[in-house]
């Protein structure tokens, strides 16, 4: 077990122990035992060692809903296309400048239409 691991280890078992601590107290902080309870799940899923594992490939996939799992074992997305289309972003931006040039000119030759004096 790696040092990250050991740590993320540690901060479950303490999340979980202040969960039973709230679960006995009851009342108010007794409804906040389960959310305290699934982030020690959930720090138990997020070892470096696991999520290396999970970045490689070889998460294990045969665990049933519910159960202390780790992620899928391959990507969840297919490739990435080598053009995502779309305008130049640079382009995009003269032509919002552009615009808010002219707004901006016109704007100030209808305000010399009606003085205000």
């Amino acid at each position: 077990m790696t040092l990250g691991d050991a740590t993320m280890e540690r901060g479950a078992q303490e999340l979980q122990s202040l969960s039973g601590k709230a679960a006995r107290r009851g009342g108010l902080v007794g409804k906040l035992a389960q959310p305290l309870a699934e982030d020690a799940v959930l720090f138990r899923r997020m070892k470096p060692s696991l999520i290396v594992a999970r970045i490689k490939g070889d998460a294990p996939t045969n665990l049933q809903p519910g159960q202390d799992a780790v992620a899928p074992t391959a990507p969840q997305l297919g490739k990435r296309p080598k053009k995502r289309g779309g305008p130049n972003p640079f382009l995009v931006l003269g032509a919002a400048f552009a615009v808010g040039v002219l707004a901006a000119k016109f704007i100030d030759w209808r305000g010399h239409a009606h003085p205000s004096d």
